[in-house]
């Protein structure tokens, strides 16, 4: 059976490098958007905020991340991966020790907004390249590892700040959003090296660069015919019009709904967590909070060790089952112990966080690479929307419903996920990238035995 130097390259100290700097962009992302938490308060009493604007600075990294994901989505596919995956993290560097300046509430938004944009470019940037260097036997727990550095990036930003807090005076919030260029430009240094996607290289024109680059990091026996799918797309442009086009559309629209049922419980709960248990009259002390939280740490880690052994499908499924189960069995039990509430959101939590590693994988793998950083970045885009519809109506629908009510309405988005997955989730492990992304007018592929592999494309499932 003949090999692939790309999909079927043994794993090597390059992938893990490439891997550790591609992700590390998700520590920085995580980082930044965490660093608003304890900042914010501090900002607000030396600066007069209204509650609107105070709402917006909250708000404002993931409006960024709205509008970066797709810019720079289409923006990396047109110029390459390599020149963005640099010039985003000069961003973070730069903006980050530009809010030490800030002056008003204003300014501090605008900053926001901007950083958001550069972390929205970050998640299509470092997913698509990862993805086009792996494995396809260690792809996703690769990609996986980008959800898990972004718990940690936030969960550490929130300790660095709280601790600046305790000691830094009247100006604590400057240097607390300001350390975020601190890890942004050490992986600046360390990704300077990174090379170009050979898979992008082809795809444009340029298969004897990408050679060069398979040669020395990936196979010294590589040949032309390793790129050969990547130069077949030919009547591919690379044009936003081209990621909604027939073959693709339906692709698309599985991406960004499952994304979007994942997200809004996981923003809805974890964003109020304190506040739901207050609701449902449980005291919301350090040890309830922590050991919810702990278990976000532990399900990242769980999403590594577990995406690459399950296959995608089941994963997804299993994962939304769960999710609505758990969210179900709290709502509908109104005069449920506090150990019993705790540990069904601890199992949510373990089961969001794990499920988190899909949210870099299957945009990752449903895509061609002439449109595959654009479609992931609508996918972030979609995804956003459904992190803010969890966090701006979570308030009011406690107040109109009730924290029962709403966790009823997180379990029905949950299953509306289980759903839509069901109908539309493919399978794509085990497959070379190009493969799990080919066109669905093409049939059913095979899977890596040779044997047609009836659920490696949405012919299947219809």
């Amino acid at each position: 059976m003949a090999t692939h130097a790309l999909d079927d390259a043994k794993l090597s100290r390059f992938h893990l490098k490439t891997t550790l700097y591609g992700n590390g962009g998700h520590l920085c992302d995580g980082y930044i958007l965490g660093a608003i938490v304890p900042a914010l308060p501090l900002f607000a009493q030396s600066h007069p905020v209204s509650s609107l604007m105070s709402g917006l600075i909250g708000a404002s990294a993931l409006i960024g991340v709205f509008l970066g994901s797709v810019l720079f989505g289409w923006v990396t596919d047109r110029i390459g991966r390599r020149r963005m995956f640099v010039i985003d993290l000069a961003l973070f560097v730069v903006l980050s020790l530009a809010q030490i300046a800030v002056t008003g509430a204003v300014m501090l938004l605008v900053l926001r907004v901007l950083l958001g944009i550069a972390v929205g470019a970050d998640y299509t940037i470092a997913t698509t390249l990862v993805a086009e260097f792996a494995p396809r036997k260690y792809r996703a727990t690769l990609l996986a590892v980008g959800p898990a550095m972004w718990t940690i990036g936030y969960v550490l930003a929130i300790v660095v700040g709280t601790a600046i807090a305790g000691f830094g005076g009247d100006g604590a919030w400057r240097w607390i959003l300001a350390t975020s260029a601190v890890p942004a430009l050490i992986l600046l240094v360390l990704r300077r090296n990174t090379p170009e996607s050979p898979r992008w290289l082809a795809r444009n024109g340029r298969a004897d660069e990408g050679l060069a680059i398979l040669r020395k990091h990936v196979s010294p026996a590589a040949t032309l015919a390793d790129l050969a799918d990547e130069e077949e797309e030919d009547e591919s442009t690379g044009s936003l019009r081209e990621v909604f086009a027939e073959q693709h559309r339906k692709r698309l629209a599985f991406a960004c709904l499952f994304w979007f049922c994942q997200v809004v419980p996981y923003f809805a709960v974890f964003t109020f967590l304190p506040t739901i248990l207050e609701s449902l009259d449980i005291e919301s002390g350090f040890w309830q909070t922590t050991s919810v939280n702990l278990f976000l740490l532990i399900g990242g880690a769980v999403g590594i060790v577990t995406i690459g052994k399950i296959g995608r499908r089941p994963y997804t499924l299993v994962s939304f089952a769960l999710l609505t189960a758990s969210t179900l069995a709290i709502g509908l039990w109104q005069s449920a112990p506090a150990g019993y509430v705790i540990a069904l959101f601890a199992l949510f939590a373990l089961i969001s966080s794990a499920m988190a590693a899909l949210d870099t994988v299957y945009p990752s793998e449903l895509f061609p690479t002439s449109i595959r950083a654009s479609a992931t970045g609508i996918c972030v885009s979609f995804s956003r929307i459904g992190a803010a519809i969890g966090t701006l109506l979570l308030p009011m629908g406690i107040d109109h419903f009730g924290a029962h009510g709403v966790t009823l309405m997180t379990g029905v988005v949950a299953g509306l996920g289980l759903l839509i997955s069901i109908a539309w989730a493919p399978e794509t492990a085990g497959l070379p990238l190009a493969q799990a992304a080919g066109d669905t007018k093409e049939g059913p592929g095979k899977s890596p035995t040779g044997n047609p592999d009836r659920s490696s494309s949405f012919v299947s499932q219809q």
